[in-house]
């Protein structure tokens, strides 16, 4: 018989395998600046791709709040109706507002990951938290791994435009279809079990009422003054808890050195996500090769391998060595970054990128089960969402700094070396702490083998005193 961890991996698995299934998404930037729209890439990275950035960010703030309240599931699905509005706006709207309130509602898509991602903490024992994150993190990007082939193979042979990718991912999203018809994983979203740990529901439960109930004083019938003072009690009490676990959480200082390097290397990986088919544009400006899906696949391929390798590595290494291997991957991704800023040959951008990618997959895997270890029930939607919203506020300052007007205003090549730089400096700061905890290390060590060998000494004059009478 299944157990029941294993059941409720699978389901989770499968609903983000189809969450993923988006094989346009390869070619977003090709498709916006394409003929279907009269809008140049400047348009885009200007005025279109920042509106994403900030409504993920103002959003997630509400989403990780509620997130372990409503108990992960109704965030899940309601994540679910966003996506099918997005791209029936992408197929059937032209013009650049609608283009922008596509990114306003993306925006809002993204931020509600952060239900998928903790709801499977809510349901599983700790000792399995480190297995059941690789295997999500892996069916995830197995999903975007088939979809990147899928539409690479369409725009290949041409049996699909670029605009016609649109449908498939319309088809394969989970959604809730308001006509009656469901599509292909709609139905996993509405049987994944519901988080039953009680600990948050009253005060959502009270909460709510607070907002059906009448506003005037007067018009509370006996007894439901007593209510009114319930539901203060109960969203003060929430709120309280909301602290305790917050402080409990950044009072570890394992989860302290993981989070923030989450939360730096998301945002430096995000916004290389968002922007790097308008440097494959500036690259390949010929348009000879166009194998955007190609890359997305092998980049999500190779990702899905470190993900379940990253699931089953023995974690004690990762605690012992965190800090140096946290410092070498940071460099690592950084001098690729940079180097790709200088490419002119499309093939090895492909290349960097798919590296920076891998390495990426592996370690936010590592970030996320070792976070999840050190946290209190109940708490893993309010911490991976305060992460996830430190990244998103790095990645803002990034935006406007190195994009707007009132910033740098940098072309594409421009904004890759201070994304590369970007890297190089986390590597750096985290360079400097491992430096100081190896150095105490070898001190510690060095104090102790002095002790042991002036015990020993003391030990052999015992025992020559002993002889000796």
């Amino acid at each position: 018989m299944v157990q029941e961890w294993l059941k409720i991996s699978l389901l989770l698995c499968t609903f983000g395998f189809f969450r993923e299934m988006r094989p346009s998404e390869p070619f977003v930037s090709e498709f916006l600046s394409g003929e279907w729209r009269d809008i140049e890439p400047e348009q885009l990275y200007r005025d279109v791709y920042p509106i994403g950035t900030y409504t993920h960010l103002a959003v997630l703030i509400v989403i990780f709040l509620v997130t372990d309240i409503l108990r992960y599931k109704s965030i899940i699905i309601f994540s679910a109706c966003v996506g099918i509005t997005i791209w029936s706006l992408l197929l059937w709207t032209t013009s650049l507002g609608a283009l922008q309130a596509v990114q306003a509602l993306y925006g809002t898509y993204m931020a509600t990951e952060v239900a998928y991602y903790t709801y499977i903490y809510a349901k599983i024992n700790r000792d399995k938290y480190q297995q059941v994150t690789g295997n999500t993190r892996a069916a995830i990007l197995s999903g975007r791994f088939l979809a990147s082939v899928i539409g690479q193979a369409l725009v290949s042979t041409q049996a699909m435009d670029l605009r016609q990718l649109n449908y498939i991912t319309v088809g394969a999203l989970p959604q809730q279809h308001v006509t009656g018809k469901t599509s292909s994983a709609t139905p996993t979203s509405a049987i994944n079990p519901t988080a039953s740990n009680p600990a948050l529901n009253p005060p959502a439960s009270a909460a709510l009422a607070a907002v059906s109930a009448p506003k005037d004083e007067d018009e509370y019938p006996d007894g439901q003054q007593t209510s009114k003072q319930e539901v203060h009690f109960s969203c003060h009490r929430a709120g309280r808890l909301l602290w305790t676990h917050f402080i409990a959480a950044y009072s570890n200082l394992t989860v302290v050195q993981w989070s923030l390097w989450w939360s730096l290397a998301m945002a430096g990986f995000i916004q290389v996500q968002t922007y790097v088919q308008l440097l494959w544009q500036v690259i390949n400006q010929d348009h000879d090769y166009l194998y955007n899906g190609g890359a997305e696949a092998l980049l999500t391929l190779f990702g899905a391998i470190s993900a379940l390798l990253a699931g089953y590595v023995a974690n004690r290494v990762f605690e012992q060595w965190a800090l140096w291997i946290l410092t070498g991957c940071s460099a690592l991704q950084g001098g690729l970054i940079l180097y790709s800023s200088f490419a002119t040959n499309i093939w090895v951008a492909y290349v960097v990128y798919i590296l920076f990618g891998v390495l990426y997959m592996f370690m936010i895997t590592m970030a996320s089960a070792s976070v999840a270890k050190h946290l209190e029930e109940d708490s893993f939607g309010l911490i991976f969402g305060i992460n996830t919203f430190l990244a998103l506020a790095f990645q803002t300052i990034l935006t406007v700094v190195v994009i707007s007007e009132s910033g740098l205003a940098l072309d594409m090549r421009g904004q890759f070396k201070v994304y590369g730089g970007y890297f190089l400096v986390l590597a750096v700061i985290y360079f400097v702490p491992a430096t100081v905890s190896s150095v105490q290390y070898c001190r510690r060590k060095s104090r102790v083998g002095r002790a042991e060998s002036e015990e020993s000494g003391k030990n052999v004059t015992d025992m020559e005193r002993s002889t000796r009478f």
